[in-house]
């Protein structure tokens, strides 16, 4: 008895010992189970935390000059997205690709202008930018502002006056063709947020009534927005639309006529978001099982992605999702089969991440983005807690980053792409 006795006075005393030695000088049960992530955390200062920007580069929403600060914030600071450009033209040369192949029936009304409208996403954003640049190229109605094609909406432009944009034209079959953005705008709904798909769905109904007899051709920034006006009306009228992002819809989509869309390999850039931060919390090379092999096997081809060292970011490659490979396509939330091998826990222990998504109502992050993280996050071995934004106010985020010190690194998708800022003050703290 006397043997009991003491092992439980030890035991007591132990305990004590413990709690008095804890950083928190908290004795609740829920820092028990956290424990180790806090104590990880705890001994390195947030401001020297892997981050990861991701989808939306730090950058000056009216010029697209890169925010250097924020993408150095400390050494192992790094972007995470697709090349915008390569993706842009991408899409354009797939809508005139499409145009000239289906010359012969596109022309709905026989006038001899191939009429098109176009959904642009956030104005602001450099891959919204960049797409509707890629589209007027490809199609000849792009005109040159600042050195680079103009990228602002025009309202309606049926009578061919707007500056903003100029006529085009194709030549297929020895007859000139020609090409008319008939409308444009940003789908920001009355709440202030962007890229917003009802929006989308209610232009193209306003659109329709006044001028429908005359587009031929829809495009979208994204496929949230494309489906929108697919199933709003451009279906039901035969008209192809063209979106990005290779969302699961909008690929199943194309065997009943939408036109296209492009894959920016969310399955690698997801991977890639989470697989520069495992890379530094274990203190290994950036490149490992991205563009060098880790132990499990896991490696990239150069042919997906690309580095610019001189930006910190990492760029997924696109690819065109059309009728004759979209079956190759049809789960979007598919892991990459070259980085789907699971990570030892042993050498490499569970470290926690914080990671938001800046609109949770976003269907291309939502529907796509964060299923494909969810599935490396185990792979790599990494508690991640999701956060959903509104997707209209920094503070709808930044408001809950009010602890950082209990995570390991962080994965951050601004709502704005000027306001990096907001999130390197907190982690300064």
């Amino acid at each position: 008895m006397r043997k009991k006795v003491v092992a439980l006075t030890m035991s007591v005393l132990l305990s004590l010992s413990m709690v008095a030695c804890g950083s928190g000088g908290t004795t609740s049960d829920s820092q028990d189970t956290s424990a180790p992530a806090a104590d990880s955390g705890a001994s390195v200062a947030n401001k020297d935390k892997p981050l990861v920007w991701f989808n939306r580069q730090p950058s000056n929403s009216s010029t697209g000059e890169l925010d250097m600060t924020a993408l150095s914030f400390n050494k192992d600071t790094y972007y995470v997205g697709f090349d915008a450009n390569q993706g842009a033209e991408l899409q354009g040369t797939m809508v005139r690709d499409y145009i000239e192949k289906n010359i012969d029936t596109i022309d709905r009304n026989g006038d001899g202008i191939i009429g098109y409208v176009l959904a642009i996403g956030d104005i602001g954003h450099n891959d919204s930018i960049a797409r509707t640049r890629g589209v007027r190229k490809a199609l000849g109605t792009g005109v040159e502002k600042d050195g680079n094609i103009n990228s602002d909406p025009i309202g309606t432009n049926t009578d061919a006056s707007s500056k903003i944009v100029q006529d085009g034209s194709i030549e297929v079959g020895g007859k000139t063709y020609v090409v008319r953005e008939l409308a444009s705008q940003e789908m920001k709904n009355s709440a202030g947020a962007t890229w917003d798909a009802a929006t989308a769905g209610n232009a193209i109904g306003t659109w329709s009534s006044s001028f429908g007899k005359d587009i031929d051709v829809v495009v979208s920034n994204n496929d949230g927005m494309g489906m929108s006006m697919f199933n709003a009306w451009s279906r039901d009228n035969k008209v192809p639309t063209f979106g990005y992002d290779a969302n699961n819809d909008a690929v199943a989509a194309i065997a009943e006529g939408y036109g296209g869309t492009i894959s920016q390999h969310a399955d690698v850039q997801a991977y890639l978001t989470l697989r520069v931060l495992r890379n530094a919390l274990d203190g290994v090379d950036v490149d490992t099982g991205i563009g060098t092999a880790d132990e499990a096997g896991n490696v990239l081809s150069s042919d997906v992605y690309v580095y610019k060292e001189d930006e910190r970011s990492y760029y997924a490659l696109n690819v065109a999702v059309t009728a004759d490979n979209y079956k190759d396509f049809t789960d979007s939330t598919k892991v990459y089969e070259p980085v789907s091998k699971q990570l030892d826990a042993s050498s490499h222990p569970t470290k926690k991440v914080w990671l938001n998504i800046y609109n949770a109502s976003d269907n291309f992050l939502s529907s796509t983005y964060q299923p494909l993280l969810q599935n490396y996050d185990d792979l790599l071995n990494l508690e991640v807690d999701y956060i959903g934004g509104d997707g209209q106010t920094e503070s709808n985020i930044t408001n809950r980053l009010g602890n950082p010190s209990q995570y390991d690194a962080f994965a951050i998708n601004m709502v704005k792409t000027d306001n990096a800022a907001s999130y390197t003050a907190l982690l300064n703290q």
